[in-house]
């Protein structure tokens, strides 16, 4: 069993805007944003944000970045499988490892100190934060569709396979682990990145003398188009 099935009762965590509204001072004891208050209300915890700019806290926040950075350092090589691999032997290692800062092994201190952490939140709460991930192709057109509407993509990754993931309103598209376009969930059929036009219509007319204006003109016209179905 992993840590993961835990909820412990106090998270200190920093400032970051997914978390803090408000960083908290020296002077002020910070605001928690509405939605990650919410999460902590509905799993059970508290959240206690370090104070800006003290190394004695931030320290311990920060120290698991370097496991990240085992991962990053891959860019991207990885199918979502073999990245699902690879994160479950990097927490085994790390279970099983000395930790230099507590002075113990996690997965023995988690045996000593399990009864002092709190079950997960019954199932109907942990699926309503549960996002999709799902894959599709980039069409000839590079697109690709979300709930019968097209969103574009850069010219490069035509005719591979993306993942979606859909939340707060926003459309992620990913190639393996990376980020390579965000859009705003519209009921619009066509929803085009004007960066992604000028490209393609760079490459079907290359010599044309102003492609900012053209890719500009058609865009409207496209938007015009498709508004009123």
């Amino acid at each position: 069993m992993t840590i993961a099935h835990f909820v412990t009762l106090i998270w200190l965590t920093d400032n970051m805007k997914t978390v803090m509204d408000e960083a908290r001072t020296n002077y002020t004891k910070g605001i928690v944003n509405k939605r990650f208050a919410q999460f902590a209300d509905d799993f059970g915890f508290k959240v206690q944000p370090c104070i800006a700019g003290r190394p004695n806290t931030k320290g311990k926040v920060e120290s698991p970045m370097k496991y990240l950075d085992e991962i990053h350092a891959y860019q991207g090589k990885f199918s979502l499988e073999e990245l699902h691999k690879f994160v479950q032997q990097l927490c085994e290692r790390i279970n099983h490892s000395y930790h230099q800062g507590t002075g113990k092994i996690p997965i023995l201190a988690l045996k000593q100190e399990k009864n002092l952490l709190m079950p997960l939140p019954r199932q109907q709460i942990r699926d309503s934060y549960k996002i999709n991930h799902t894959l599709v192709k980039v069409n000839s057109s590079n697109m690709v569709s979300y709930k019968s509407n097209q969103y574009s993509v850069p010219a490069e990754y035509q005719g591979k396979t993306v993942g979606l993931q859909a939340y707060d309103d926003q459309l992620f598209i990913y190639y393996n682990t990376e980020l390579i376009v965000q859009h705003q969930i519209s009921q619009l059929k066509i929803n085009y990145k004007d960066e992604h036009y000028k490209a393609e219509l760079s490459r079907a007319l290359p010599y044309y003398p102003d492609i900012d204006h053209l890719a500009k003109k058609n865009l409207e016209t496209i938007g015009d188009v498709y508004k009123n179905e």
